[in-house]
């Protein structure tokens, strides 16, 4: 084990998408300091993943769920409580979507809220019944800058963000009084498998210059590493964050208040 200036609130973790970039790093550096971890994703990570990362099995387990069936994320928890305390909930699993208000189909639409917004709901609505019963808990969702700032091209992708954003404060401010503290992370751009996959298939010519173009749209002049991110998440799950909810937490490089 890692040590940490911060102590987690809890040793139990749920994470949804935590089988690959953000999420993973998540369940990484969790992992490293002791966390018994709950993954939540429509697919396992390769074994060599696991194996990479050296990720003990007894306290790491991966759940194939689809988190927009309400069922299944019910189920799944209940069992996961009968086991242990429900003490920390991350929301992160999210799809992302290229268009504006008119190009945007129905379909798209819909599947953005069923995956960003309904799942979300899903795996709240299922948690937050232990955590009261608890009278702690710990509710972290994965919102993004597109919540908050007109991003070109992301109409639906930025209606499911900005639907986080108003979820998060809405859960920090009805059940803080039962000891929940509920915020979330607002990143930028951030180098993933998804971002390399992104750019291959819309840009298998140029690949190079379009992850040269994305890096330097942050004023920083680089994307975020996943571990970056993993890092705020711990540290907002710690005893040490004990004062804060209901905050939206931007990590952007200076994306949202630095002009380039």
């Amino acid at each position: 084990m890692h040590s940490s200036p911060f102590t987690l609130s809890s040793p139990y973790l749920i994470i949804t998408g935590g089988a690959s970039g953000i999420g993973l790093a998540i369940v990484d550096l969790f992992h490293k300091q002791g966390a018994i971890i709950d993954v939540f994703d429509l697919k396992k990570p390769s074994e060599e993943d696991i194996n990479a990362l050296g990720l003990d099995k007894t306290k790491v387990h991966f759940h194939e769920v689809d988190i927009t069936s309400q069922q299944q994320v019910n189920e799944l928890v209940s069992v996961i409580a009968k086991e242990h305390e429900i003490g920390i909930l991350i929301n992160n699993a999210g799809i992302a979507h290229i268009g504006n208000a008119l190009n945007t189909s129905e379909e798209d639409f819909q599947r953005i809220f069923n995956v960003n917004v309904k799942g979300a709901y899903n795996c709240i609505h299922a948690c937050l019944p232990y955590m009261v019963e608890q009278k702690t808990g710990i509710v972290l969702n994965m919102a993004s800058i597109a919540a908050t700032v007109g991003i070109p091209d992301r109409f639906a992708y930025s209606m499911s963000k900005g639907a986080i954003l108003s979820m998060t404060l809405s859960i920090a401010r009805d059940f803080i009084k039962q000891g929940i503290r509920c915020n979330c992370i607002s990143p930028a751009r951030v180098h993933t498998p998804f971002v390399d996959g992104f750019i291959e298939k819309h840009y298998p010519d140029k690949q190079q210059e379009m992850f040269e173009k994305l890096s330097a749209s942050q004023p920083i002049g680089r994307m975020a590493k996943p571990n970056e991110i993993a890092s705020l998440a711990f540290y907002l799950c710690s005893e040490q964050a004990a004062f804060i909810t209901g905050t939206d937490y931007t990590i952007d490089g200076g994306f949202t208040r630095i002009n380039n």
